[in-house]
């Protein structure tokens, strides 16, 4: 895949709206978990039937509606309040009323968001392998981000990210992998978790991992195919180990020392999209 050097200005153009995706992409990982749990929530009450005859109005709550407020004061986010890393810096990071802290997580999903598509388009050009490539990427941010605070990788994006990577891979925009190696990769990459998942409880009775992220690494295999599953699960695992071992002796680990792997799985992705699978072999010293 060779990169596309002539045209800079729809790199930019394109980092500009990454932003702006980075932006929503902030709302995705806040709400789609709490909307998850109010489904659950709302399914339970219906199986055991303690549904009141005449349920309460609940205020609508999606991707969309209510508008962005301050989780301290309820303060309604303005447009001029919400414009990508620059209100982000003339607030100071604060609420405009009551002054809490926004968290720099917010600025950060936007610029790595904005950064990825520079990269996505600097790379494959304005073309629809360009476009494939950021929605890979914006799905893999916010299965980490969703991850790392939750536990939860959401069917409504994994599931989506593995059939897009069959889809790219049918219609040939991926080079690098076709139709049979995104397939096995798939297959392999759910199974191969799987497996994991059963041999570790059979022998300690517990759960070392989710039915999440099989259907993560089966998204990975149907992106880079087959032969990618090694490195990346290497790369996971190690680094994976590495931080789990720091946040146990900085006593940084949560309730029940659970370490998410997503997270882990999302950055062998981000590498192998960036360098290439095989630059995943040299990263972990193999």
């Amino acid at each position: 895949m060779g990169l596309d050097l002539g045209s800079p200005l729809n790199a930019v153009l394109a980092g500009i709206f990454g932003l702006l995706i980075g932006s929503f992409l902030n709302v995705v990982i806040c709400r789609l978990p709490k909307m998850m749990e109010r489904q659950w929530a709302a399914e339970c009450a219906e199986l055991s039937g303690q549904l009141p005859v005449e349920p309460a109005p609940v205020e609508k709550y999606n991707l969309l509606v209510p508008r962005s407020r301050c989780s301290s004061c309820a303060h309604v986010i303005r447009w001029y309040e919400n414009i990508p890393i620059l209100s982000y810096l003339f607030l100071r990071g604060k609420c405009s009323q009551c002054g809490a802290p926004y968290g720099l997580r917010y600025p950060l999903v936007e610029a790595v968001t904005g950064a990825v598509f520079f990269f996505c388009v600097w790379r494959w050009g304005w073309s629809v392998t360009a476009l494939a490539w950021c929605g890979f990427a914006a799905a893999l941010l916010v299965l980490a981000l969703i991850d790392w605070d939750t536990t939860l990788l959401p069917d409504d994006i994994t599931l989506p990210l593995l059939w897009a990577g069959l889809v790219v891979a049918a219609l040939q925009l991926n080079p690098a992998v076709n139709l049979s190696a995104a397939l096995w990769g798939a297959v392999a990459g759910y199974l191969s978790l799987w497996g994991v998942y059963w041999a570790f409880k059979l022998v300690t009775g517990k759960e070392g991992m989710g039915y999440g992220d099989f259907k993560l690494f089966a998204a990975l295999g149907a992106w880079f195919g087959w032969p990618a599953l090694v490195p990346m699960i290497l790369m996971a695992s190690v680094i994976g180990a590495v931080i789990g071992i720091a946040l146990k002796f900085s006593s940084g680990l949560r309730e029940g020392g659970y370490v998410p792997f997503g997270p882990f799985l999302a950055g062998a992705g981000f590498t192998a999209m960036f360098f290439g699978p095989q630059s995943i072999l040299r990263v972990v010293g193999l």
